[in-house]
């Protein structure tokens, strides 16, 4: 058992039957009034994001999860297939469970979370940041600097679609944050 003075961004716990995932959390202690914990809560298995208010010191359970690392093999019918790091076991996961899956590539290293009592995979993380190239997108303009804040679609070898600034032209290497599809910044190599 867990209290809310325990949470943390990450924590898993169980709520109203289902297991979520601490996003976002607050305490707050108003002049008058008892003091409460604002949260937004990631459901697991469907992964809608809700925002909860718990009084201060409520009991929760909380999820065992482990994290462990895995590596991107390939993608088919069966699902996504990651390996297993420690042990080279293969294991097949549903799209729904990784975010991102257009920034993939073969080789990459993620995380994948496990509920430590089922041994069933809840989520898969993907590093906060991962570098490709660009294979298409249209020439910019001379005299186009960085200090514009206009955007054009790009496509990476993995072929997700990444707003970049008008500077980037195809060949350049990418940084992108895997949070929301972001451009970065150019990765000189």
């Amino acid at each position: 058992m867990a209290t809310t003075a325990d949470f943390r961004n990450g924590m898993c716990i169980e709520y109203n039957g289902q297991l979520f995932f601490i996003v976002q959390f607050q305490h707050v202690k108003p002049g008058k009034g008892a003091a409460f914990v604002r949260t937004k809560l990631k459901n697991v298995s469907t992964g809608k994001v809700i925002e909860n208010t718990f009084n201060a010191g409520v009991k929760v359970n909380e999820a065992r999860v482990e994290r462990r690392p895995h590596q991107f093999l390939y993608n088919d019918d069966m699902g996504y297939h990651f390996m297993n790091a420690e042990t080279f076991d293969q294991v097949p996961i549903e799209k729904d469970l990784i975010d991102n899956t257009d920034l993939l590539s073969e080789g990459l290293e993620v995380e994948v979370v496990y509920h430590a009592d089922t041994e069933t995979p809840l989520m898969v993380n993907l590093p906060a940041n991962v570098s490709y190239e660009v294979t298409y997108t249209e020439p910019g303009v001379r005299g186009d600097t960085s200090s514009t804040n206009s955007l054009k679609p790009a496509t990476v070898t993995t072929g997700a679609q990444i707003m970049v600034p008008l500077f980037i032209n195809v060949g350049d290497k990418i940084k992108i944050n895997t949070a929301d599809n972001s451009y970065v910044e150019r990765v000189k190599e």
